[in-house]
């Protein structure tokens, strides 16, 4: 069994919010396949199902982002999953908008989910999905911009990129980690273009 967990705040005052882009993708993805978040019994929102034989299920946790690790920790015991299973998705201040990496493993990066996560879970050996959020034309405070919403171009922007990121879930969910990475690595994402807001393949 495998689980992924979107990083995100809880509550309609932070929907679309760039900290946000962990729910954000969840949620695209089990609209495309049917799924509804119920309460879990601790703190956090799940949808689970399965692919094939594959048993997965996909986590939103309610605690604010600095306390995910509640959620994640209380996941991997509950259903008897390795931290390797779980694939986090995450935003990333350190990306351009809309880009996306794949980590294995590795550090918090300064975001204070990931922090939680480690300390609750005491490893860093859990696999991530970055989704880029940074907007270079910002400049003002950090905490501000990370609990900002999208804007509507953003949003067109990002939509292919959220489908992308969807897939890269469905895979992970299907194989784990070595099938998400072979999709990724024929992945062509679309990117910004600061000079005139059009898109560049």
């Amino acid at each position: 069994m495998r689980a992924v967990l979107g990083i995100g705040n809880p509550g309609k005052d932070y929907l679309n919010t760039r900290h946000n882009i962990g729910f954000m993708v969840l949620d695209r993805f089990a609209e495309k396949n049917g799924l509804k978040f119920t309460a879990g019994k601790g703190d956090y929102f799940y949808a689970d199902g399965t692919f094939g034989a594959s048993r997965f299920v996909v986590i939103k946790p309610t605690t604010y982002v600095n306390l995910s690790g509640k959620a994640a920790k209380h996941v991997l015991e509950h259903y008897g999953i390795l931290p390797e299973d779980m694939l986090v998705v995450t935003d990333d201040i350190n990306l351009d908008l809309g880009k996306i990496r794949i980590r294995k493993s590795g550090g918090d990066g300064g975001h204070n989910g990931l922090y939680s996560i480690i300390y609750d879970l005491f490893t860093m050996e859990f696999p991530r999905l970055r989704f880029g959020i940074w907007d270079e034309s910002y400049r003002d405070n950090m905490k501000d911009f990370v609990l900002s919403p999208f804007s509507d171009k953003d949003l067109d922007f990002m939509n292919e990129n959220i489908e992308i990121a969807c897939n890269l879930v469905e895979e992970f969910l299907k194989g784990g980690t070595l099938q998400m990475n072979n999709l990724f690595s024929k992945v062509s994402q679309p990117k910004k273009d600061v000079s005139n807001n059009q898109l560049k393949e």
